[in-house]
């Protein structure tokens, strides 16, 4: 099974192998939690769902989730077991460590690591060994609320539905994380290329849904109303002190084709926010 996931890829290198080995892990890992009962309070988000179900051409390194409801005292080592038997069934032993808190916050972590070898007989009759894939696994146990979800069906390793994000949402959540997320000195060129990804692809955006993640985060007062023009300027403002050439740096490792990066610049950005499209209540 593992090889029959494995050979929907192209592999002509290392990077190639690690980045569809470890979507390979992501989706088993995604097959666990669905056996251990994880999906009736949860939903998946984030940029590897946004890949995975919705058809991101790049690849994610994350398992992101939120709880439908809030519950501060959720911990996600109940599901342990059921994914690492999910790995072992496909003969792959694998460690998972829950993340230590040394403060208070709303996240629950944990990361994932295969144990054992794995491999892979490529096109030429190469062999390509000993692999090692870290997972992070990251819960929102008290997560803003006014999203939809939809049941989206996975085939591999086995077929199942697992409760993911409506896009609509996604598109919400990458905006917020574009817009609020600290980063420092770093750019996430990865945020600037799902924003592309959504304009390009004609995906609408769950505003309202947006508004509650800023306003929990505080990033925008209780007594603001985010209308499109707001957003829009809020977007403006951020893209007009956008470094790009961090923004490239950051997304190369995960795209194919580095020459879709060459139009990307300030004036680029501000021509996609003209091109926004936003669900209407």
């Amino acid at each position: 099974m593992l090889q029959q996931m494995l050979n929907r890829y192209t592999i002509t290198s290392d990077e190639d192998y690690h980045n569809a080995l470890r979507e390979v892990m992501q989706e088993i890992a995604l097959a666990g939690l669905y056996r251990g009962g994880f999906f009736k309070h949860a939903a998946f988000y984030g940029g590897t769902a946004l890949r995975i179900f919705y058809g991101l051409d790049r690849y994610s390194e994350d398992l992101d989730f939120s709880l439908l409801h809030p519950q501060q005292d959720f911990k996600l080592e109940p599901y342990f077991k059921a994914i690492n038997d999910e790995f072992s069934a496909l003969g792959i032993d694998t460690k998972i460590t829950q993340k230590v808190k040394t403060n208070i916050t709303n996240i629950e972590s944990a990361f994932l690591k295969n144990t054992t070898s794995t491999h892979i007989l490529l096109l030429d009759g190469a062999q390509q060994t000993d692999q090692v894939i870290k997972i992070k696994f990251e819960v929102d146990t008290n997560p803003p609320l006014g999203f939809d979800t939809t049941e989206q069906l996975l085939l591999q390793p086995f077929s199942f539905y697992l409760k993911c994000f409506s896009s609509a949402d996604l598109y919400a959540g990458k905006m917020h994380a574009l817009l609020y997320r600290n980063w420092k000195t770093r750019v996430k060129g990865r945020d600037w290329y799902d924003f592309e990804f959504y304009v390009r692809n004609n995906f609408e955006l769950n505003l309202e849904h947006l508004a509650i993640r800023a306003k929990q985060s505080a990033d925008i007062a209780n007594n603001i109303f985010l209308t499109q023009e707001l957003f829009t300027d809020i977007l403006r403002n951020k893209i007009e002190v956008l470094d790009i050439e961090n923004a490239k740096l950051d997304i190369r490792r995960f795209i194919a084709d580095e020459k879709v990066l060459e139009i990307w610049s300030k004036e680029y950005f501000l021509i996609l926010v003209d091109r926004i499209q936003f669900k209407s209540k």
